[in-house]
């Protein structure tokens, strides 16, 4: 091989190699914290006297520069730097020359990533909690013009007893409250900063760790400096978060789908939020929801991803770590515009009262309600009950007919055992008498609905 020939390969490996090992073009993501963290690190370094009070005023007001003209566009990112920390810091010190030099003083890009990283986690966090409380208030607006609304409860999608369709819908503002409650858990647990850990074991220089993460925000600095360059807890407890609550969203949407469909036509979604078909114009798909339960899928692929990147990992740091953020940068993005879509679904469907009421006219959902009736007003054993309910549903089918449109003559000519039943057990049949009688608490009935309603309401306010 000749030498210029030679030279180029080392060239050509030379920039493959810069390619495969710089991040720069996704954790730039991380401006914003990068450069609060390091605001906050110069404060601190000024205050213990490591630098002085001028060098500290040049590097933020240098520092304040460079965000500037990254939000204005006018910063270039290059792989010459590898990642946003080396771009921040050489762009500051052309700025203001050798006192960006002083910025690092005590600090390693261990910590800083990991600094950086727990920032934004914790900045989503807040943000993503603010639209679960957006959607959960939508789901209670439903819900409380949806009180009397009959609809079939289900279970394995098969009609089973009738409830009404705020219940249905609080069912939901219970999921995503969860939710709710588990970004806020894991907050309060990763609010801790790492800054200050240095590579993994501290640093000879005399800083102040609860300074900075005074300055930034955090409860106070992490214990363990070793376990905080390496910890990737809180990005998996993220992704996590927001899978479970892509997995929520997944089966709202689901149900979107098949209520939106011929077969049932519970709900009409707003033409915003469904497409026609390229070659069958009277098709209305359900584009919206669809797209929502196969986002879902993606989301679980980051947590997955992450949580086999940190497998095995020896102490301390590892450039394996560097793969944690392009999945978190994605899910963030993903459940931030689907729980945005999905309000707006929620807001703009028309609810088709009459035909969810109708269906409960299919199925005899009220033939547990008549052979509780046997039991407690008519002191029959519950197998003698359930035999007799039987009957009475193979007469309905014969007559063409739900148990719940019944009159008493055809109650009474369906079985010996009921020709001389009392009138009364026709209000046991009536699907909305059914439906209130579950009035235990968490129940399906109106008064019960509004009991949770309300309690949404003053927990909205509280939160």
């Amino acid at each position: 091989m000749t030498e210029q020939n030679n030279q180029i390969l080392k060239n050509t490996n030379a920039k493959l190699l810069d390619e495969f090992n710089a991040s720069i073009m996704f954790d730039k993501e991380l401006y914003s914290q990068d450069i609060k963290g390091s605001i906050a690190h110069s404060k601190m370094l000024a205050l213990q006297n490591i630098i002085s009070s001028d060098e500290q005023k040049q590097i933020e007001s240098g520092l304040l520069q460079v965000l500037k003209e990254i939000e204005n566009g006018e910063f270039k990112f290059s792989l010459e730097y590898e990642d946003i920390h080396m771009a921040v810091e050489n762009r500051l010190t052309q700025i203001i020359g050798d006192a960006g030099k002083r910025l690092h003083t005590a600090r390693s890009r261990n910590d800083q990533v990991c600094t950086d990283f727990t920032l934004y986690v914790q900045e989503k966090t807040k943000s993503i909690q603010v639209q679960i409380k957006e959607l959960i208030s939508t789901f209670v607006d439903v819900a409380s013009k949806h009180t009397t609304t009959l609809m079939p409860g289900m279970t394995h999608l098969q009609h089973a007893q009738p409830i009404n369709f705020g219940y249905h819908m609080m069912a939901y503002a219970n999921m995503f409250k969860r939710d709710f409650e588990r970004f806020a858990s894991s907050y309060e647990r990763n609010n801790y900063s790492p800054l200050g850990s240095a590579a993994l074991a501290g640093t000879p220089h005399n800083i102040d760790r609860f300074k900075t993460a005074e300055l930034l925000g955090f409860y106070a600095p992490t214990q363990n400096a070793m376990d905080s360059v390496s910890n990737r807890d809180f990005a998996l407890e993220l992704l996590f978060n927001i899978s479970t609550t892509m997995m929520h969203i997944s089966r709202i949407s689901e149900e979107l789908i098949l209520w939106s469909s011929y077969e049932f036509r519970f709900v009409q979604m707003s033409d915003m939020y469904a497409t026609t078909s390229s070659i069958m114009p009277q098709k209305k798909n359900p584009d919206v929801p669809e797209l929502l339960r196969g986002k879902t899928g993606r989301v679980y692929g980051n947590l997955i991803s992450l949580l086999t990147v940190m497998k095995s990992l020896p102490l301390a740091y590892n450039k394996d770590t560097q793969e944690d953020k392009e999945g978190v940068f994605d899910s963030v993005a993903t459940i931030e515009i689907s729980l945005n879509i999905l309000n707006e679904v929620i807001k703009t469907m028309k609810v088709n009262v009459d035909i969810m009421e109708n269906a409960c006219k299919i199925g005899h959902l009220t033939a547990t309600d008549l052979a509780d009736y046997l039991v407690l007003k008519q002191n029959m054993p519950f197998r003698t009950a359930y035999y007799i309910t039987k009957e009475l549903v193979q007469e309905a089918n014969r007559l063409n007919k739900d148990i719940s449109e019944l009159n008493i003559n055809e109650i009474r000519n369906s079985t010996k055992e009921l020709e001389n039943i009392d009138e009364e057990i026709i209000s046991y049949l009536n699907l909305k008498n059914s439906m209130n009688s579950r009035d235990s608490f968490g129940g399906t009935s109106t008064k019960q609905t509004k009991i949770q309603i309300d309690n949404f309401k003053d927990w909205l306010k509280d939160n």
